[in-house]
């Protein structure tokens, strides 16, 4: 039995298909940006929605004798690094100017707004000179000794700069694209603002181009966490961009074409795109300045750019010369440390492109053939189904989005109580022994935290101490406010900023057949259960079925215990606990409250199993 078990997962690992089911894509995008109100730094406003947080950092910067309070901690520690934080804020405001009006129709507009201006009131004291910038406090050394929350933390909160002994163009490249995108954002709402930004922005462009240098040579703390491996050209290059498209000045226009070739623009065939390596965010950007007619003179050396965004895209689809890896369930995969930062950014980028190809009449351009931009719009939505939770597993790597997301996510704030609720100090190595080490959910609810995700066979492991796939960060939640925003749109709104036509007409395949469920609804005393087909696929002649099964409470009171009988089960589950025959509970599931839900799901390749409750205790 165990060998038959072996062999249908791994089957199932091989064919998992795109999933059918759908998702709510204004909820998700909803709770995604709650996650960046969890990061916060200094003093937080009274709109505040996360409010297990309290104030945090507040003499940051004080022995340096500058105010760095505010910005963001970058994942799940109490540091905040630069780099990271800037290419979030430049994400962020990219979704904003491409999907605002998207934003605004699901009511988020606002609260994106005040993402990206946490971010920039930040950089604007941390550049307090022309020639400054302040590009971390605290330390990744000590500050991952302890495990505390960062309202008591204790660790060094020493301030690191470049300046032109020190230079470092990586960080100031993106922060000057950072502030020149939300100089855009802000350009209506508060156009004084607006300018602060882009002056900043001048001024931070200049510093990286004339005192040229790795961030991370002057501000070496930084080399094990966020090491600069691409070099500042990308940056050099992604800041002029912006600055251009915040400006329209023919500076910048002209720097890009003149050094596109020399900087690498043209010649490397990306196959990532990060807060490390930006290159393929500058070719999708100046292939849309050459699709808006704006090259100029430049034509021959954008049309280079848009060939390497070209390639790009056809990697991503497996239409290229060098395709990019993918998980059995169609993950792409680039690394096992937070593997989902490279799935949101590479998601963002095939969006935009597509509405920028379908609203110019342009088709991809792969070397297998032409593409139609529909398939770079349907590839980001299956990569977000499988965040969502479309994947073998069933697990949704959004937090607190789904019936099964992680529980125990590599985070000092949310795996700590709150420190509203219980004020006892949590020392440095006592956060570890008290709260690192815990078996049970987390006490706070990391809401909308994309975590790292899973491996290069769709396996995760939900522990605290598997920072590598379950710790989160803002730069995987910043791409995906765009597409979030796009797809809940459904064929409306493409880029404002190019002529809008209908999307073509794309006939779907015949739906593959499956079985009827025979009994959508039981119930037993106070527990229901309703089974439903949410995907099927074909491999290998036989057709196999995903099943999503529901237990509804529908007592007044909570059940403090659940055993399920499952018969004619012929595939793996997830979602429950098993002890022998018998199934309850998931382990981090202590009750079910009253007109409560949970799910699980089951793959096999015929009818819905027999699911029956054979015992529940009420509180």
């Amino acid at each position: 039995m165990e060998k038959f078990a072996s062999v249908v997962t791994l089957l199932l690992l091989l064919c998992f298909p795109v999933a059918f089911s759908g998702h709510d894509y204004g909820q998700a995008l909803s709770k995604s940006l709650l996650f960046f109100e969890a990061q916060r730094s200094g003093v937080l406003p009274r709109n505040q929605r996360v409010t297990w947080r309290s104030h945090s950092g507040l003499n940051d910067g004080k022995s340096s004798g500058v105010n760095l309070v505010g910005g963001y901690y970058d994942a799940g520690d109490n540091v905040k690094f630069g780099l990271p934080m800037a290419f979030t804020v430049t994400m962020m405001a990219w979704s904003v100017i491409e999907y605002g009006s998207q934003l605004a129709s699901n009511g988020e507009l606002g609260h994106s707004i005040d993402a990206i201006k946490w971010g920039t009131d930040y950089f604007i004291k941390a550049h307090p000179e022309p020639n400054v910038l302040y590009g971390e406090v605290g330390d990744g050394n000590t500050d991952h000794y302890c495990w505390q929350r960062p309202e008591e933390m204790t660790t060094d909160r020493k301030a690191y700069r470049i300046d032109p002994s020190n230079p470092g163009s990586d960080l100031a490249g993106e922060t000057a694209a950072a502030m020149a995108a939300a100089s855009i954002v802000f350009r209506r709402s508060n156009p004084v603002y607006s300018r602060q930004l882009l002056t900043h922005a001048y001024q931070l462009f200049d510093f990286a181009d004339k005192y040229r240098g790795k961030y991370d040579s002057s501000i070496t703390i930084a080399q094990k966490y966020y090491q600069s491996v691409s070099g500042y050209n990308d940056e050099l290059l992604w800041a002029a961009a912006w600055l251009y498209q915040a400006s329209n000045n023919e500076f910048y226009l002209d720097y890009l074409g003149r050094n596109g070739d020399s900087m690498g623009g043209t010649g490397w065939s990306m196959t990532e795109f990060g807060w490390d390596v930006k290159y393929a965010g500058v070719q999708t950007l100046v292939a849309k300045f050459l699709m808006q007619g704006k090259a100029g003179k430049h034509t021959p050396v954008f049309q280079r750019f848009q060939q390497k965004a070209d390639s790009f895209m056809c990697s991503l689809l497996g239409k290229g010369s060098r395709n990019i890896q993918k998980t059995p369930g169609g993950l792409i995969f680039r690394q096992h440390w937070n593997n989902m930062q490279f799935v949101t950014s590479a998601s963002f980028l095939t969006t935009v492109y597509s509405d920028y190809l379908t609203s110019s009449r342009s088709n991809l351009k792969c070397s297998s053939g032409n593409v139609a931009p529909s398939q770079l719009l349907s590839f980001a939505k299956s990569q977000v189904d499988y965040i969502l939770g479309d994947n073998p597993r069933a697990t949704s790597y959004m937090v607190g989005y789904g019936n099964n997301f992680p529980q125990r996510v590599h985070h000092r704030g949310s795996s700590i109580v709150s420190y509203k609720v219980d004020r006892t100090f949590v020392t440095c190595r006592g956060g570890y022994a008290t709260w690192y080490g815990r078996k049970g959910s987390d006490p706070n609810l990391l809401t909308g935290a994309i975590v790292g995700g899973p491996d290069a066979y769709d396996n995760f492991a939900d522990r605290r101490d598997n920072y590598e796939q379950t710790e989160p960060a803002t730069y995987n939640n910043a791409p995906l406010l765009g597409v979030l925003a796009r797809l809940s749109s459904g064929h409306s709104g493409y880029s404002q900023l190019l002529p809008v036509v209908p999307a073509p007409v794309v006939r779907r395949p015949m739906p593959i057949r499956r079985p009827r469920v025979t009994s959508p609804i039981r119930a037993s005393g106070p527990v229901a259960i309703v089974q439903k087909v949410t995907g099927s696929w074909v491999s290998k002649g036989r057709t196999y079925y995903r099943y999503s099964t529901t237990v509804i409470n529908k007592s007044p009171r909570a059940l403090k215990s659940l055993n399920l009988s499952i018969k004619n089960l012929y595939g793996p589950i997830w979602g429950l606990s098993r002890t022998g025959n018998s199934f309850g509970l998931p382990s981090w599931m202590h009750s079910l409250q009253a007109g409560k839900s949970l799910e699980f799901v089951y793959i096999h390749s015929t009818s819905p199993a027999y699911v029956a409750v054979s015992g529940y205790t009420l509180a």
